[in-house]
């Protein structure tokens, strides 16, 4: 059964881009996957220190919320992630998830000496998000840090859900068209991780 991780980077519950990752979510359910779901809101997660504790085994020695995550990531197939726009990158939560995951960084390039063949990336990520503005440029600086974070964890990025002018709790409800391009995503990730000798 594929494996999937959904990680709610929203700091509202019931905020645009987690409405948009719970259906994902039921997709990537109804196409077989089994599917965790991570708010990062909940959890008591300190900021990476950069105390380098890490380079010895390529794990946090923070202990805290973050190792039971930073086991889920290293399990799973594939990876949603949603987070809205803060000036022009991501949000605050989901930061600090990437941040602490320079403990795989370290792992990778330190300990073991992989680089990254991108031509190969079997795992996949789903990035959703949301801005307020309509602006040109608004998700250029979230997909750059999207695409390494997500190479450190050896995946690629899949495909980019990106909406403009979503701002107040609820907007994407006036917008169904957007929430069935997130559950088909949804479905259509679970198809990209299967093999094809499974199809």
């Amino acid at each position: 059964m594929t494996t999937i991780l959904a990680i709610y980077g929203s700091p509202r519950r019931k905020g645009n881009t987690s409405l948009l990752l719970q259906k994902a979510v039921e997709g990537a359910r109804a196409a077989g996957a089994q599917v965790a779901e991570i708010v990062l809101r909940d959890l008591k997660m300190s900021p990476c220190l950069e105390i380098y504790g890490c380079k010895h085994t390529g794990r946090c020695v923070i202990k805290d919320d973050f190792q039971s995550v930073y086991d889920q990531l290293s399990q799973c197939q594939g990876l949603i992630l949603a987070s809205p726009i803060f000036f022009y990158t991501v949000s605050s939560h989901t930061k600090m998830l990437m941040d602490r995951c320079q403990s795989f960084w370290v792992k990778k390039y330190w300990i073991q000496k992989n680089a990254t063949d991108r031509r190969n990336l079997i795992k996949k990520g789903l990035f959703i998000s949301v801005g307020a503005t309509n602006g040109k440029r608004l998700f250029e600086g979230a997909l750059l840090t999207v695409r390494y974070f997500l190479e450190t964890l050896d995946m690629g990025l899949w495909r980019s859900l990106l909406y403009r002018g979503l701002d107040f709790e609820g907007d994407v409800l006036k917008h169904p068209e957007y929430l069935e391009e997130a559950y088909s995503s949804g479905r259509e990730l679970v198809e990209a991780l299967t093999p094809k000798s499974q199809v």
